[in-house]
């Protein structure tokens, strides 16, 4: 059985599962049509018969066909079915029999028509199962007072295998009166269901995106660099394409798509616009005044769609007006088709254009301007030709193709004189207006002309261009400099010339509209409640004895200061450390926040006060070793606990509000993935468990067994969607990358990722050497590859199943697909702290394994600089600068050189502008400068300040000429790392304390460390009677002691520009 729904399964029990629904709304209007219309369009049949035959390799489009697919969502290859008023017989194999038994009921129930199943054996030929069914037939007719029987079929159907063969020879036999009902089958698809508009408009989708991504690109391409290239290759190509959506980004079930006929690529002057034509074995011919026809046709749920588009290269200009004049016949015969129109009059509207335009080409023109599309690519009773009157209803779709056949270009230079030209697009009928469904693929003159200029003129040859119209850079013009080949690298400088001009044009626009305008804010204050540890003196506890106290209800310590104990808020309490001296005794030492530190300049409840006095710091002395450590001990606990309280409180309060999640419950059934851990992972005590991610109305759920460990990612909030499937890594990720922060347990987060390892992470600590062909490891190794391809299996069913959810049009305005990284452009790189392996994927360059994550949005960025490239250096810098000035740029440190060649490659394909520097550059001050003053940095070129050779030329021909645009200035690169350290106030999480606590101890450093380095300071400076050369070799004698990171000590050491 042929493998093409309509609908969802809801018949149970079989792969194969009919949409009773469905069935039940078409088999009552085929009853109410049959009826209304059973001496016009069904030649008064008292019963109708219709024979499936047996599969075919061959692509074909027959109506017996299309009514099992329009009823039962399959072909059902081999099986008669008989309509009569009260019963329909149904002829077919076992198998087939279980299937079809859900509908019994459901045909009962909607038009009272008794289904009845004649199950035939494998080994019987049928005959008497026929024979029942001829019987039951005339019965029903004698009952209804009809002498004689009129069978209405499908007369130009010839049977097919012996099964239709002798049930043919039976109703010849019988002496029924037979009737052709072909017309009654195209009246009833004629108009089509929301459902079927649906079908055909996803079709019509990946038909567009096939011409425009990969068909328009690969003749470029092909024209371009001057290949040779089959018209029977390309159509191969195109047919994989179509049949894979997933290149060209169409979020479509490959297991839904199908081709309507073999891709059309037609050339060198033989032209046949019939689509049962296919392209021939010839190479494709474009040289001048030469004309391809591309057509192609997709279905998707067995639902037909079309296009056709002419290109020509380097046009003559009858050529060009044909092409104009087809063009406004084309747009005429789509403007005539509207309801109540008769189809006549849409492809009268058609030869009146060309009469008026070109009346020496209505020869030429096509005798028809296309025909009904649906199941079947033509639907015979809607053909647009002059002869028929059928009228247009809504809810009808056309496949609108129309062009001229053997036009002669008597001056052409081409070889061929003779030319065609074919137009083809897919159109919906609405009440309002007439949808063109293809129309994203251009067919304006200007997008289809392709032209060179071989004597070297300087007019601009036009070129294809896809939808948006960005014209393609590289022309055939830029292909030729006296009859040499230009080298790919050339290539790229010329388009990256052309990026460069381009995205100066884009700045300039931007900050002379005052975008981003303004300096960057990069302390923002992070504010706090204010913090009370009591209201008045009389709630403080008794003092039980003068020593340190902790208050845990108040959240105070209560230090013992001149015979009174003062309470301190945790809070304000920045560092609290322990030391034992030499005389046993133990020191407390307590460094407090105070206004005029970096850590504490912005927080609200000191800047409030600031006349009055602060204690910086205080000591404490004990006896007791383990009271001290007790002491210090419970202070950083409790700082801790109060600090993250106060952090996820202000992390909360900076939430944009998300909508409430809607439960799928019966709207349908949630799409789940299980056994998934998070990142970041959910907080709580007790042992981690994984948990379900469940797909709802209009976003996520990701919840445990536990009640309150529950994760909700709305579909408007996504950004960007990733899938990664475990290839060189231990894990299979799906990865969410957000507009708006969202609260993972108790972590603020603009990236949520849901992954299963797919292997344990398992060492042998038996000390000996496996044998690489030990059983048990082959084994081991093979159970591994299995469980990794059953997860990646999972995740990209559940993958194309939410695609498939995107797909739907409440969705489109979220623009939202599942992305996959692209191995075989990623690079390593140094992006946080650690080396990492980085992928770019279509619209994103991302590292979704090692945390922190890292995702860039292609779109955001304004340019690249690669730095540190030259002769010698091992590893280069990549800088990207964001066309939000208000953001800070971001460096990718420590790529190898011997990846810079394919990172250019990507960047000049995404069509991102960028420089090469020899050194680091100050981005900080850079940014500053452009916000600061946009004009001078307009008036100075933009962003040609970063450009090496055009520096270089001018420097060579004279130094002071150079008056471009300078935004920096040479800094150490010490400088960048301790400017702008982020100001942290009460607020501040867990994670940073550690690193706080070293900054704190530079500000008020322990005993010890004031000993050490008083002593090393003697040892430098040396005793009074010391000689100066004493001096000078202990000075000598501790430089040449210290290690050193550069062997060459010959060399010096380069400035860095940071």
């Amino acid at each position: 059985m042929a493998d093409h729904r309509n609908g969802k399964a809801s018949a149970a029990g079989s792969a194969y599962a009919i949409d009773l629904n469905t069935f039940q709304t078409r088999l009552k209007t085929l009853y109410k049509h049959w009826d209304e219309s059973r001496t016009d369009l069904w030649g008064s049949s008292d019963a109708i018969a219709v024979a499936c035959p047996p599969p075919s390799k061959n692509t074909r489009y027959l109506k017996s066909t299309a009514l099992f697919l329009w009823l039962l969502g399959f072909e059902f290859p081999e099986t008669i079915m008989v309509f009569t008023k009260v019963q329909t017989h149904i002829l077919c194999s076992q198998k087939k029999a279980s299937i079809l038994e859900s509908v019994k009921k459901p045909a009962k129930e909607s038009v009272g028509v008794e289904i009845v199943l004649h199950v035939k054996p494998k080994i019987d030929d049928g005959a008497s199962l026929m024979d029942a069914i001829i019987r039951a037939i005339r019965t029903q007719s004698k009952s209804s007072g009809h002498d004689s029987s009129t069978v209405g079929h499908i007369a130009r159907e010839e049977p097919e295998g012996k099964l239709l063969d002798l049930w043919a020879e039976k109703l010849k036999s019988s002496k029924f009166n037979l009737s052709d009902v072909a017309n009654g089958f195209s009246a009833l698809f004629a108009a089509k269901s929301n459902e079927e508009i649906t079908s055909i408009k996803r079709a019509a989708y990946l038909t567009t995106n096939v011409m425009k991504n990969f068909v328009v690109s690969k003749l470029e391409n092909v024209i371009d660099e001057e290949k040779k290239i089959l018209n029977s290759t390309l159509m191969k190509e195109t047919e994989k394409v179509i049949l894979e959506p997933s290149k060209v980004n169409c979020k479509l079930k490959a297991d839904n798509v199908d081709i309507c006929y073999s891709p059309i690529f037609q050339s060198g002057g033989k032209f046949d616009l019939r689509p049962i034509t296919g392209s021939n074995d010839e190479a494709l011919y474009y040289e001048t005044a030469s004309v391809i026809i591309c057509a192609l046709g997709a279905r998707y749920k067995s639902y037909c769609s079309n296009i056709a588009r002419t290109f020509v290269i380097d046009a003559e200009p009858i050529q060009s007006k044909a092409y104009e004049v087809l063009l406004k016949a084309h747009e005429a015969v789509i403007g005539s088709l509207k309801p109540g129109n008769k189809l006549a009059a849409a492809y009268l509207a058609a030869v009146s254009v060309v009469e008026k335009e070109a009346p020496e080409m209505v020869s030429c023109l096509t005798k028809s301007a296309g025909a009904g599309i649906g199941i079947e690519f033509r639907e015979s009773g809607l053909n647009i030709n002059a002869k028929n009157d059928q009228i247009v209803k809504e809810g009808m779709a056309f496949n609108v193709s129309l062009g001229f056949q053997n036009l002669q270009c008597e001056n052409s230079k081409s070889k061929n004189k003779v030319f065609a030209l074919l137009l083809a697009d897919t159109v919906i009928i609405n009440k309002d207006k007439t949808d063109v469904v293809t129309s994203l693929s251009s067919k304006a003159l200007k997008d289809v002309a392709y032209s060179f200029n071989e004597d070297g003129e300087e007019e601009k040859p036009k070129s294809m261009v896809d939808h948006s119209g960005t014209e393609h850079l590289v022309s055939k013009t830029t292909l030729r400099s006296d009859n040499h080949e230009i080298s790919k690298e050339e290539l790229r400088r010329q388009h990256q010339a052309e990026l460069a001009r381009q995205k100066n044009e884009e700045t300039a626009r931007r900050l002379a509209g005052g975008g981003n305008g303004t300096g960057v804010n990069r302390f923002s204050s992070r504010s706090s409640a204010e913090l009370v540890a009591y209201k008045n003196i009389y709630d403080l506890p008794s003092p039980r004895e003068m020593m340190i106290q902790i208050d845990q209800k108040n959240e105070a310590v209560l230090l013992p200061i001149n015979g009174s104990m003062v309470p301190f808020h945790v809070a304000f309490i920045r560092t609290v450390s322990s030391q034992q001296d030499t005389n046993h005794n133990c020191y407390v030492r307590i460094i407090f926040n105070v206004p005029g530190t970096p850590s504490s300049s912005h927080d609200p409840n000191l800047l409030k006060f600031q006349g009055s006095i602060y204690l910086k710091e205080a000591s404490f002395r004990s006896k007791d070793s383990r009271h001290i450590s007790e002491v210090v001990r419970s202070i950083k606990t409790f700082r801790q606990q109060v600090v993250a309280r106060e952090s996820e409180r202000a992390e909360r309060a900076t939430l944009v509000t998300q909508e409430k999640l809607q439960l799928a419950n019966n709207i349908f059934k949630p799409i789940r993935l299980h056994d998934l851990w998070i990142r970041p992972a959910l907080g709580g005590r007790g042992r981690k468990i994984p948990g379900t991610l469940e797909t709802h109305v209009n976003g996520f759920r990701y919840s445990t067994t536990r009640s309150d460990e529950r994760v909700d990612v709305m579909f408007a909030n996504i950004k960007h969607a990733f899938f990664q499937p475990a290839e060189n890594e231990m894990i299979t990720l799906l990865h969410f990358h957000l507009h708006n922060h969202i609260m993972v347990g108790n972590k603020k987060t603009k990236d949520v990722q849901f992954y299963v390892e797919v292997m344990d992470m398992v060492q042998n600590v038996g000390g000996g050497k496996r044998s690489a062909y030990d059983p048990d490891e082959l084994e081991e190794e093979q159970r591994e590859r299995e469980r990794k391809n059953k997860i990646n299996v999972e995740f990209q069913s559940f993958v194309n199943r939410v695609n498939d959810l995107w797909g739907q049009p409440q969705f489109n305005g979220l623009d939202l697909e599942f992305d996959q990284p692209l191995r075989e452009l990623g690079f390593p790189g140094v992006p946080h702290k650690s080396s990492v392996f980085i992928v770019p994927t279509s619209a994103c360059i991302v590292e979704l394994i090692e945390t922190p994550f890292l995702v860039v949005t292609l779109s955001e960025i304004e340019i690249v600089n690669l730095e540190r490239v030259g002769l010698g250096q091992k590893n280069f810098d990549m800088t990207i600068v964001f066309k939000d000035f208000k953001r800070n740029f971001f460096r990718i440190d420590s790529i190898p050189s011997t990846s810079i060649d394919g990172i250019k490659e990507w960047l000049d394909t995404t069509d991102i502008k960028y420089y090469e520097s020899r050194l680091n550059l100050n981005w900080r001050q850079i940014l500053k400068t452009i916000t600061d003053d946009p004009q001078s940095f307009i008036e100075g070129g933009g962003w040609e300040f970063l450009n090496l050779e055009a520096a270089d030329s001018e420097s060579e021909g004279s130094e002071e000429s150079d008056k471009g645009y300078e935004p920096s200035d040479i800094e150490p690169e010490s400088d960048s790392e301790e400017e702008d350290s982020e100001s942290a106030s009460l607020v501040e999480s867990e994670e940073e304390e550690d690193s706080e606590e070293d900054s704190e101890e530079e500000q008020g450093k322990t005993w010890e460390e004031l000993e050490r380095d008083a002593s090393n300071a003697d040892r430098e400076k040396g005793n009074e009677s010391d000689s100066e050369e004493d001096r000078k070799r202990r000075k000598a004698k501790a430089a040449f002691g210290k290690p050193r990171g550069n062997l060459s000590s010959s060399m010096p050491k380069r400035p860095k520009l940071r």
